[in-house]
């Protein structure tokens, strides 16, 4: 992952330069990882000669995802496969994937495959952000996971952010009690999912290049938040 912002600010201007307007996941995570934002730990990988060297850097249980611009959502393709334990099996899902993305995505640019160590059980959110034409960049918070759209249960503010609007923010959304603790749940660590939320406003304000963004989900628990997934659309 890139360890200071100007290193991930050339993963923007490198892909507008080969003419993408998006990031790679990689990509994605390593720009949000530079603001200070928790990812999992991963690997790129491109081939099953790849998998016994670089599973080894990991942690299992590991999730295997497919790598491509042209596969925005990766579950409808099979191109996710979870609870992965050892090198053998990365290797058989690894094997398994590229059959079903030969068939149901048989044009997709396939860049790798990311080999991931499996985030820690947590409540689903989304943030995210977009630039206006008029107001400029916005940044979003609320319930996340695979039926978003859905739910529709979110809240929006311009940037910037500070704390009191962010958790304003936070108790505008219908899962605000899952945050705080729920009947016999813990409560998570609303700090540190204040500061993610602020970061992913100065993201969009020191990068103007960037259309939107999106954390989905980003698993937050009483020790903390992870972005499991995240994706960046540019200019």
């Amino acid at each position: 992952m890139y360890k200071n912002k100007q290193e991930a600010k050339k993963l923007v201007n490198n892909a507008l330069a080969a003419g993408r307007h998006a990031l790679f996941e990689p990509e994605s995570k390593a720009l949000v990882a530079a603001w200070g934002i928790q990812v999992p730990k991963s690997v790129l990988i491109n081939g099953l000669e790849d998998v016994a060297l670089k599973s080894n850097e990991i942690t299992p249980p590991l999730v295997l995802k497919v790598v491509s611009q042209d596969i925005l959502h990766k579950m409808e393709f099979g191109g996710v496969i979870t609870d992965i334990n050892d090198a053998e099996e990365a290797r058989v899902a690894l094997s398994a994937m590229k059959r079903t993305l030969t068939e149901k995505a048989p044009k997709a640019r396939i860049a790798g495959f990311l080999l991931e160590e499996t985030a820690p059980t947590g409540i689903e959110l989304i943030i995210g952000g977009l630039r206006d034409p008029q107001f400029g960049p916005a940044v979003m918070f609320g319930t996340g996971g695979f039926a978003v759209e859905l739910v529709a249960d979110v809240s929006f503010r311009l940037a910037p952010l500070n704390r009191e609007e962010v958790f304003d923010m936070m108790r505008e959304v219908k899962s605000y009690p899952l945050l705080t603790g729920f009947r016999d749940s813990k409560p998570v660590d609303l700090e540190k999912l204040a500061s993610t939320v602020m970061k992913v406003s100065d993201i969009l304000l020191e990068i103007e290049a960037i259309k939107e963004l999106e954390i989905n989900p980003l698993l937050v628990h009483e020790e903390g938040a992870v972005a499991v997934d995240a994706r960046v659309v540019l200019k």
